[in-house]
C-alpha cells in the first residue's frame, strides 16, 4: 500500500510521511516546529523541494541534491510506471513535479540546491529550469545553487563532497539554529 500510494501522485503521501514526522517530533520530542528542515539526494531531493513548495508551513530550509524537478523530464521507463507517460496524463506529471509549485516558495524559508554537471541520471538541466523559475518568480534572496563541473549523480571527489556538506550545514546554521 505505501509503494503504490505514489501512483500518479509522487510527492503526496510519501510527502505526508516527512510532515508527520516534523509534527511528532515538534509534539513529543521539544523540537521547534518553526525551525524544522530537510534534506536529501535524488529522490530525497524532489522530496525536499516538495516539502518546501508544497508543505512550507512544516519545512523552513532544505537542501535539494541532484533532484528531479519536472518528472517529465526524467527516465520514463521509471516514471512511466508510477505517473503513466506525460502527454497521456499531464495531470499525474504536474501534481508531482515541483517547478509547478515554485510560486510557493515562501520568503521564510530558505533552499540550497546542489548538482552534478555531468549528471546522466537526474538531468543538469532539472536543475537549472527550477532555478529559472525562481528567478522569474523574484524569489532569489530565498536560494542559491552550487554546481559541481566533474560530477554525476553520485559524487565522487572529496573535495565536491566537503563543499556539499559544508553549504548544507552552513543553511541550515543560519537560518535554523
Amino acid at each position: 500500500e505505501w509503494r503504490t500510494g505514489i501512483y500518479r501522485w509522487m510527492g503526496g503521501k510519501d510527502l505526508s510521511d516527512q510532515v508527520d514526522g516534523a509534527r511528532y517530533l515538534a509534539a513529543n520530542e521539544g523540537v521547534d516546529a518553526r525551525r524544522i528542515g530537510l534534506y536529501g539526494g535524488s529522490y530525497g531531493g524532489f522530496i525536499t523541494l516538495m516539502g518546501l513548495f508544497t508543505a512550507g508551513e512544516t519545512f523552513k530550509s532544505g537542501a535539494a541534491l541532484r533532484s528531479v524537478t519536472d518528472w517529465a523530464h526524467y527516465n520514463h521507463g521509471y516514471t512511466s510506471r508510477i505517473l503513466n507517460l506525460p502527454h497521456g496524463d499531464e495531470e499525474a506529471y504536474r501534481m508531482s513535479s515541483p517547478i509547478y509549485f515554485a510560486e510557493n516558495f515562501r520568503p521564510d524559508q530558505h533552499l540550497v540546491m546542489l548538482h552534478g554537471m555531468i549528471d546522466t541520471n537526474v538531468h543538469f538541466s532539472d536543475v537549472v529550469r527550477l532555478a529559472q523559475r525562481l528567478i522569474e518568480l523574484g524569489k532569489t534572496e530565498y536560494f542559491e545553487t552550487a554546481i559541481y563541473p566533474v560530477e554525476g549523480h553520485g559524487f565522487q571527489e572529496p573535495s565536491s563532497w566537503l563543499d556539499e556538506y559544508t553549504r548544507i550545514l552552513a543553511l541550515f546554521e543560519r537560518h535554523l539554529r
